[in-house]
């Protein structure tokens, strides 16, 4: 059984992105821009409240310090600047789910961050310090850091597969600073295979071994809310809600 889940509440100010309207019904978690690569106060407690209006559970996508590069530039950073930064973020977002009276449901690290945590065990282990604080399962890939260290930590992890990003020969995301449109059944397709084979084609033609406890659509993806659908649809049985 696969949950989906999206990467959303990334407007800021007068800026939008993302039709997280079309979105959250498709959706069974949020994963909740928490203001450092997109978002802000009131665009928080208003994805907040989207999800608990449609029964959505939502966590916490802390990014780097990068609103300008929208969290998907590299930097360096300690371990103990980097579990501030996050925690910051986290609790920012767990005090508007607490003025909705929802919980925390998990954390998802967006962009960079994620990348880094996949292969620098002080990033990782940075998260699962901020994680320990909330006690909350941690979303990230196997194959990676993500699979060793969190659950060594003590932390749930959830495995993802992406329907709309396209994985390299040695089984890493290619992730752009933007993202291009999909072709629905195609992204329906991967998923299902993911979810009932483990495996996924790289760009180079590989089989790369995958897991699918849930498979994230971003909503920057330009026909995301077309995506999701087809996912949704394609699943199924498999789905979790």
């Amino acid at each position: 059984m696969a949950s989906i889940n999206c990467d959303m509440g990334e407007a800021y100010g007068l800026y939008r992105m993302g039709d997280d309207e079309g979105l959250m019904p498709l959706i069974s978690i949020a994963n909740v821009a928490c203001g450092f690569h997109a978002s802000d106060f009131n665009h928080m407690r208003e994805t907040v409240r989207l999800a608990k209006r449609l029964g959505v559970g939502a966590g916490a996508h802390p990014s780097l310090p990068d609103l300008q590069g929208f969290g998907r530039r590299e930097m360096a950073i300690s371990r103990e600047e980097l579990t501030n930064c996050i925690i910051y973020q986290v609790g920012a977002l767990k005090g508007f789910l607490e003025a909705e009276g929802m919980r925390l449901n998990h954390i998802k690290p967006h962009g960079s961050l994620y990348a880094m945590a996949a292969r620098q065990a002080e990033i990782a282990h940075a998260i699962c310090d901020a994680a320990d604080v909330f006690k909350v399962p941690l979303l990230g890939m196997i194959g990676t850091l993500h699979e060793r260290i969190y659950p060594e930590r003590g932390h749930e992890f959830v495995s993802e597969f992406y329907a709309d990003l396209d994985y390299s020969d040695d089984g890493t995301l290619i992730v752009t600073r933007k993202h291009d449109e999909r072709d629905p059944s195609e992204a329906a397709a991967r998923c299902l295979r993911a979810i009932r084979e483990g495996k996924v084609r790289s760009v180079g033609g590989k089989e790369i071994a995958v897991r699918a406890d849930s498979i994230c659509v971003h909503s920057d993806t330009p026909n995301a809310v077309a995506i999701a659908t087809a996912v949704r649809e394609a699943l199924g049985d498999h789905l979790r809600n």
